[in-house]
């Protein structure tokens, strides 16, 4: 007897899904778009010559490298008097990419990290941080049990006890929880090989230690710097201790 075909709509709902993604993938994989995309990590927006100088490449071409990452969602621009600024349509999309820069520069075997050291002490993932102060700061979440794993892949909750401690240092968890976003996850870092905090509360985190005086921004680049004064006052937070 003939075996029957059986349609199911989630086919097609599956041939959409990697129809997208082979089109993300074509979109991110040239060169001066993946240059483009990778500069705009820092969370700042830019212009498209700012961003065409980044890439190495013509004002035109820009022009149509940032079309082709603004038509599949990866950036969007936002227009202030006569310029118009790109920058990275979300933290999904940041992630995303820390997670594509992993496995591009993953051999197998032993980890020796290549990253610039002023990137792999501290940087910015789009809005949180990363680097060895970002993966310190997620493990002394954990190890003092304000936050803890769920089932759900990635996810974190807050305790009680990290409710009440983030509040006494002045974050306002409240509003992170507010955000139309994930509130706490796992982001694998490029340089570390190991998960730092992303989310909402991982942004609310960095606007603290900005706050706070803990961590100071470059005001062009996605490098951080502790301060004396994160010695100081939270050592074990950002593995200083």
């Amino acid at each position: 007897m003939p075996t029957r075909f059986v349609y199911d709509r989630n086919m097609d709902a599956a041939s959409t899904a990697d129809s997208h993604l082979s089109r993300l993938a074509s979109a991110i994989a040239e060169p001066a778009r993946s240059r483009m995309l990778c500069c705009l990590m820092d969370g700042h927006a830019r212009t498209a010559t700012d961003l065409a100088a980044v890439a190495e490449v013509a004002a035109s071409t820009a022009s149509a490298h940032l079309a082709r990452l603004k038509e599949q969602r990866l950036v969007h621009a936002v227009a202030q008097g006569k310029h118009r600024y790109f920058r990275l349509a979300g933290p999904e999309v940041a992630a995303a990419l820390e997670g594509l820069l992993v496995v591009a520069g993953a051999p197998r075997g032993e980890f020796r990290p290549t990253t610039p050291s002023r990137l792999r002490a501290a940087r910015t993932c789009y809005d949180h941080m990363a680097g060895s102060a970002g993966v310190a700061l997620h493990d002394s979440l954990h190890a003092q049990d304000w936050l803890r794993a769920t089932s759900e892949g990635g996810d974190y909750v807050l305790t009680p006890a990290g409710a009440l401690a983030l509040e006494s240092l002045g974050l306002d968890v409240a509003q992170a929880r507010a955000a139309r976003r994930r509130f706490a996850c796992a982001c694998l870092d490029w340089s570390e090989r190991r998960p730092h905090l992303g989310g909402a509360l991982g942004a609310a985190c960095l606007q603290l230690s900005l706050r706070r005086g803990w961590v100071r921004q470059d005001l062009d680049g996605r490098a951080l710097a502790l301060t004396p004064k994160a010695a100081r006052e939270m050592p074990e937070l950002f593995g200083l201790a």
